[in-house]
């Protein structure tokens, strides 16, 4: 239906489902699809009863991509400034302090693969596949951050030709973290979601902080960010906590 919303937002206690809600669409991302994504990461990101973020896809594959009929009749100034509406979804989403688990099931191509690739990590079913085909459409995308997941020459290999990368190759290659059997997704997703939720959250938070800032900077850098982290961390009671709780299990299973 024309009047449902593009993505859905559910919560069961501590874990947040995000569900792209274009289905007679394959899920296609448009400029709705954008602001909206954008607007529910930003209030994830403030809500304290979320503690972990599954993002997934309503029908039978996760995203087919950006949806290029909104683009007849718009001028270049148009699609530039609904491409800057895509990066500000994007940025939401990486920028999340909750964990953000994507179940790619199907396919995620274009702008679909970008969404997994701004998640935490990917949880992808046995006969899902990826394909990244700007270039192929005419457009630039998916530039920077599957170089950063892949490395610069599969990226331009993936980028240049628009194969398909299937889920077995994309867990090679360190795009997917998990493969699911088929039907298993979602229940592996909300396994995983559930653990994370379990954890102590200022933890999991710095943890996820600590690893992004690395990521841009050297090792000695690197460590001196997780020393700020563990000194946030110990001006809490948050890891008196943790330690009660894994020395409460130790005991349990002596």
């Amino acid at each position: 239906m024309a009047d449902e919303e593009p993505v859905l937002l559910d919560q069961a206690e501590a874990v947040a489902r995000v569900t792209l809600n274009r289905p007679g669409q394959r899920n296609a991302i448009d400029l709705p699809t954008c602001l909206a994504l954008r607007t529910i990461f930003e209030q994830l990101d403030g809500d304290e009863t979320v503690r972990a973020v599954l993002i997934t896809g309503a029908g039978p594959l996760f995203c087919a991509g950006a949806d290029l009929k909104e683009r007849d009749g718009r001028d270049a100034d148009w699609v530039r400034r609904r491409r800057l509406a895509a990066f500000a979804a994007y940025d939401a989403i990486e920028r999340c302090s909750k964990p953000v688990i994507a179940l790619v099931h199907g396919a995620a191509i274009g702008s679909g693969g970008e969404i997994a690739l701004t998640a935490d990590f990917v949880f992808a079913e046995e006969d899902a596949w990826f394909r990244f085909p700007e270039p192929q459409w005419g457009t630039i995308g998916a530039t920077q951050r599957l170089q950063r997941a892949i490395g610069l020459r599969g990226a331009k290999e993936l980028l240049f030709t628009g194969r398909k990368l299937g889920a077995q190759e994309a867990y090679m290659r360190g795009l997917v973290a998990r493969i699911a059997p088929k039907g298993t997704l979602d229940a592996a997703g909300q396994e995983a979601a559930v653990a994370i939720a379990g954890a102590p959250p200022l933890a999991i938070r710095l943890t996820k902080q600590a690893m992004d800032l690395g990521a841009r900077t050297d090792l000695a850098n690197g460590i001196r960010i997780e020393l700020a982290a563990i000194d946030h961390n110990l001006s809490t009671d948050d890891w008196r906590k943790g330690q009660g709780k894994f020395l409460s299990r130790d005991k349990r299973n002596k």
